[in-house]
């Protein structure tokens, strides 16, 4: 087990429901668990409950484009006044595509992460639908997904977030629930990496944690504030670290910084290579700060919310000596074992830059005894730069369609080279293209062309020619096409192996 693990301990008893599944047409709902327990299980009860909540709860800060948040899953009695401060930081009335939901799992042990796609979930406010289609197609595109029931039958860390949406949601909603079982970072990035398409304004991410478990009030209000700082720094490796450093002070009775680690990092892994998005804390709770509550052995609560920034210009992109030595080293390391066994290796991500992570085009290009041997590019990717690097490292060597495939026996002879494009720019007018200083790139119905900054400096065209040339040779729509296309300007970093 991970050393981040929580214990399995319950601070309510927990009783199986006779009927956990129950078959309604084609599919196989999953009926309240933790009904009665961790909330009240009438209907009229529940609404009381959810109102006086949303009452005490910290208001709306007004919070444009919110894109995930960070809430608890205790019993209501507890937790709920701060999962509410969560949730009403939403707007109530957007039309979400998705909310997908990550819980951790605390009855079932397993890798990976089970998404629920049988049947829709139920709670004593109704029914709240599940996109199956999607969680399917999820289930079979990656392998680290599986759509085991058994980790929902009786997990209250997705079912307690439902009746908040179903309280305050004033257009319809469906969910994807995801009980993350793993314990292991490197896994949780993974999942991250493939929910990252997902990760926009359209959808909306809950990432269902309670914070420390189990040590006296004064501690927990310090753990928790370590681990909330590690989540707002934006970074896995803080975070990371931080539930390390937590772990180290020998704090009595503290089984976890946070029961729902596993899926704080799957989230940061999308936001940290993203610099228009912001995390601020909203507001920090224990179950010692409750009437019911025990000092001596608490639970800790944050609510953090994670939105587009607004009014915020990307900063400049920039790469460091250590980061352009790390992308070479990547690269090399790459072409080796691609070389040899056709597989791209696995990335220790724990030291990467957020500028490595930050989503962005690249070539690659191969010479031997100083002739080109290959060279492939790419633009518009949601992909890390380091993980670019990679695919386009293993494109020039195996799918250059002007030569052979690259031989084993052939790496050493290799020299690497890497142009790093910076992020597309739109721009209106010519006046703003800065001829050999900046590339372009041309769109228009549906043909797309590129002229790296150098083609400038090896060519001599003016920039109505090196337009042209772009339009004609590259994209195919003729010598004036670029005149009613979309353009888009980059600066090319490029460096290479000595």
């Amino acid at each position: 087990m991970n050393r981040f693990a929580p214990s399995i301990l319950l601070l309510a008893l927990f009783l199986a429901p006779a009927n956990p599944l129950h078959s309604q047409g084609s599919g196989i709902d999953r009926q309240p668990a933790v009904a009665g327990q961790f909330y009240p299980a009438g209907k009229a009860d529940l609404n009381n409950m959810l109102a006086a909540l949303y009452t005490k709860a910290t208001p709306s800060k007004g919070i444009r484009e919110v894109l995930a948040i960070i809430c608890p899953h205790a019993g209501y009695i507890f937790s709920g006044d701060v999962a509410a401060s969560s949730y009403n930081q939403i707007d109530p009335s957007k039309q979400y595509d998705n909310i997908f939901i990550l819980g951790p799992s605390h009855y079932v042990g397993f890798d990976g992460a089970s998404i629920y796609d049988e049947g829709n979930f139920i709670t004593p406010l109704g029914t709240v639908e599940v996109n199956t289609g999607l969680a399917k197609q999820l289930v079979q595109q990656y392998p680290f997904f599986s759509d085991r029931t058994d980790a929902h039958l009786h997990e209250h860390s997705i079912e307690v977030q439902l009746p908040f949406l179903q309280c305050i949601m004033k257009a319809h909603f469906r969910i994807v629930p995801i009980v993350i079982g793993t314990q292991d970072p490197e896994v949780c990035k993974r999942i991250g990496e493939a929910l990252r398409p997902y990760f926009n304004t359209k959808n909306l991410f809950i990432i269902s944690s309670d914070f420390s478990h189990y040590p006296d009030y004064r501690n927990a209000r310090i753990v928790d504030k370590a681990t909330a700082d590690g989540v707002l720094s934006n970074s896995t490796a803080r975070f990371l670290e931080a539930l390390q450093q937590n772990e180290s002070r020998g704090i009595p009775n503290l089984a976890t910084s946070a029961c729902g680690w596993a899926g704080i990092v799957t989230l940061l892994s999308m936001t940290e290579s993203d610099p228009m998005v912001e995390l601020r804390a909203i507001v920090s709770k224990n179950s010692g700060d409750s009437e019911y509550g025990d000092t001596s052995r608490v639970v800790g609560y944050y609510s953090i919310v994670i939105s587009r920034a607004q009014h915020k210009d990307p900063p400049p992109f920039r790469l460091s000596e250590k980061d352009k030595s790390r992308l070479l080293s990547i690269s090399r390391t790459t072409l080796i074992q691609y070389a040899e066994s056709g597989h791209i290796p696995d990335v220790d991500t724990a030291d990467l830059s957020s500028a490595l992570r930050r989503p962005c085009g690249a070539f690659v290009t191969l010479r031997k005894h100083d002739e080109l041997r290959g060279c492939i590019g790419q633009f518009d990717t949601k992909l890390p730069l380091y993980r670019i690097v990679q695919q386009m490292t293993a494109a020039a060597a195996m799918r250059d369609p002007r030569f052979e495939p690259v031989q084993p026996e052939e790496v050493s002879a290799l020299n690497i080279e890497i142009s790093v494009l910076t992020p597309l720019k739109r721009i209106s007018s010519i006046d703003e293209f800065h001829l050999g200083k900046e590339g372009i790139y041309l769109r228009k119905e549906g043909h797309t062309g590129t002229f790296l900054p150098e083609v400038a400096t090896e060519t001599g065209w003016t920039k109505e020619e090196f337009l042209g040339h772009c339009a004609q040779d590259k994209a195919g729509i003729g010598w004036n096409g670029w005149k009613d296309a979309e353009m888009f300007t980059y600066e090319a970093i490029v460096f290479r192996e000595e």
